[in-house]
């Protein structure tokens, strides 16, 4: 499981989130942290460059937020962020630098680190997207199976009980995902990977690859 770790999947100079990942060795450690780390932080964000709008909604100056969006918090959205027409963010989500949060997604306990694209009718919870990340139109995290059982993290052989009912994926820096595609619960994707659309995606991808359906991943510089 190691190039599924914090420090093989994130750059972690690209987020404000930062110091939540210190002592953590997998990015799901933190899901149940981000509600509290995002209050402690935000009462610590220079006013001079970001202002509460409600209680625990913390939103840089510099970034864009559509009238018709509705922010639930707590909640940072980072500087130059982009919160277009009608997102929804429910709640303990860290939107980075320059992210952008599109038309009808939908956040929930996520981060979001500097650059991400959530564009397009994105489901997003209980989830981390790495540098860069893409998610394509439609493409969506399920974040609890369908027995409601506890999520179980799966890389071949390797398993990893993580004690979490709601867990949706965690992408690494520079991930892309197809179109349409639906990420199960206690999906991995390593750094550079692509997801081909109308995917279904379980278990752990290696980074830079190419998914293409199960059972049938290419590596990138190797096809």
């Amino acid at each position: 499981m190691e190039q599924f770790t914090n420090r093989n999947l994130y750059n972690l100079e690209e987020t404000i989130a930062a110091p939540l990942f210190e002592g953590a060795v997998y990015p799901w450690e933190l899901l149940p942290k981000i509600s509290s780390f995002i209050v402690e932080l935000g009462k610590k964000l220079p006013k001079d460059r970001f202002t509460e709008v409600k209680e625990n909604v913390w939103v840089a100056s510099t970034a864009t937020v559509a009238p018709t969006a509705f922010i639930n918090g707590p909640a940072i959205i980072d500087e130059e962020a982009e919160v277009r027409h009608c997102a929804f963010i429910r709640g303990n989500a860290i939107v980075g630098k320059g992210a952008v949060v599109g038309n009808s997604t939908e956040l929930k306990n996520v981060i979001l680190f500097n650059k991400v694209q959530v564009p397009h009718y994105n489901y997003v919870g209980d989830s981390i997207l790495g540098f860069k990340a893409h998610m394509g139109a439609g493409s969506i995290t399920s974040n609890v199976k369908s027995d409601k059982t506890l999520v179980v993290v799966k890389n071949g052989e390797e398993q990893i009980e993580t004690g979490l009912k709601k867990f949706g994926a965690m992408l690494g820096d520079f991930v892309e995902v197809g179109c349409n595609s639906v990420l199960n619960p206690g999906t991995v994707i390593g750094r550079n990977s692509n997801i081909y659309p109308t995917s279904m995606v379980r278990g752990c991808i290696p980074a830079e690859s190419i998914y293409k359906k199960q059972g049938e991943i290419a590596g990138k510089y190797n096809r």
